[in-house]
């Protein structure tokens, strides 16, 4: 069974308490109270006059579990995702990339939520020695059965027409509108707040050089020499896109995109859409540095991202 959600289940405990949490349940508890099951005996009678006093508080709160696993199931169901038929799958994709990349991240959550298997060949952002073969030089590049596609929008649009025989929506439509704010605006957010001081770009060249195809020597060099100069890049960066407070901006941002919502759980309605998908992606490299921190304490955007991971699920990247 898939972990509960931490709002589903807050949510239901909160109602069973007349809308008030005022108490913590341990980790464990919530294991053996979701997850398994104690041996019948002596000893589980002992146990439960151990917990006489408490009979009615507990029982209440076991109600209040068994809820939760039922209010998880529905939403779960709900939220359940189209895979597209397996006659469908291509034989062979292959995604270079840089891991800490938010257009190559938006191409991922785009295969993840497909569970479109895929290989990933990380480019070593120095020499990209590993696409020298592609006049094309940049990444995203995604190989699908031998066929060579670029630039994260365009890969997205054609593996919908091909694998799922979904026509690119026009240009007036909500869906293509959020697509190009991601592309247009809320990527050009992101350096200046993950480099917005010394700490955090130290921060985020520890998880780039961890994740990067790199050498040793290299991880040292890129994770100094870059931090420092992605410092001063980032205060280009902010002239450049008028931003004067890089956090107000991502703030500003996650509203916006939470705005759009307009109450629904996704911006595509009961499921997520190609916006979505992209919202995601773009965000999932930053979300646990400071600045996705900062950004989903200080905004509404945390219930949408929660709904996205859970739906989203596991990576289909098929490990090497």
């Amino acid at each position: 069974m898939r972990r509960i959600s931490s709002s589903v289940l807050l949510r239901t405990l909160s109602a069973a308490r007349g809308g008030a949490v005022s108490f913590s349940v341990p980790n464990r508890f919530l294991q053996v109270a979701l997850y398994g099951s104690s041996s019948g005996g002596a000893r589980a009678h002992r146990r439960w006059w151990f917990l006489g006093p408490f009979t009615g508080a507990s029982l209440g709160v076991a109600g209040a579990l068994a809820t939760a696993v039922a209010t998880t199931s529905a939403y779960q169901e709900v939220f359940a995702k189209e895979p597209p038929p397996p006659e469908a799958l291509p034989n062979d994709v292959v995604l270079f990339q840089y891991e800490a990349c938010p257009f190559c991240n938006k191409v991922k959550a785009y295969l993840d939520y497909y569970d479109i298997p895929y290989k990933v060949v990380e480019v070593n952002p120095l020499s990209k020695k590993e696409i020298k073969w592609s006049e094309y030089k940049k990444v995203p590049i995604l190989m699908v059965d031998g066929e060579q596609l670029n630039d994260s929008s365009a890969i997205i649009d054609i593996l919908g027409e091909k694998i799922m025989s979904k026509e690119k929506a026009g240009e007036d439509d909500e869906e293509t509108k959020w697509r190009r704010w991601v592309d247009n605006h809320l990527v050009h957010v992101l350096s200046p707040n993950i480099y917005r001081n010394t700490s955090e770009a130290l921060e985020s060249f520890d998880y780039i050089t961890s994740n990067g195809n790199f050498s040793f020597t290299e991880k040292i060099t890129v994770k100094y020499a870059g931090a420092a100069a992605m410092y001063f890049v980032s205060k280009n960066l902010k002239k450049k896109y008028n931003i004067t407070d890089e956090r107000a901006a991502l703030y500003e941002a996650a509203e916006t995109w939470v705005d759009a919502l307009n109450g629904r759980e996704f911006l595509g309605g009961s499921k997520p859409n190609l916006a979505d998908l992209a919202v995601f992606g773009v965000l999932r490299p930053i979300r646990y540095l400071r600045a996705g921190k900062d950004m989903v304490e200080h905004t509404r955007i945390g219930d949408w991202y929660s709904r996205m991971e859970s739906v989203v699920g596991e990576s289909a990247r098929v490990k090497a």
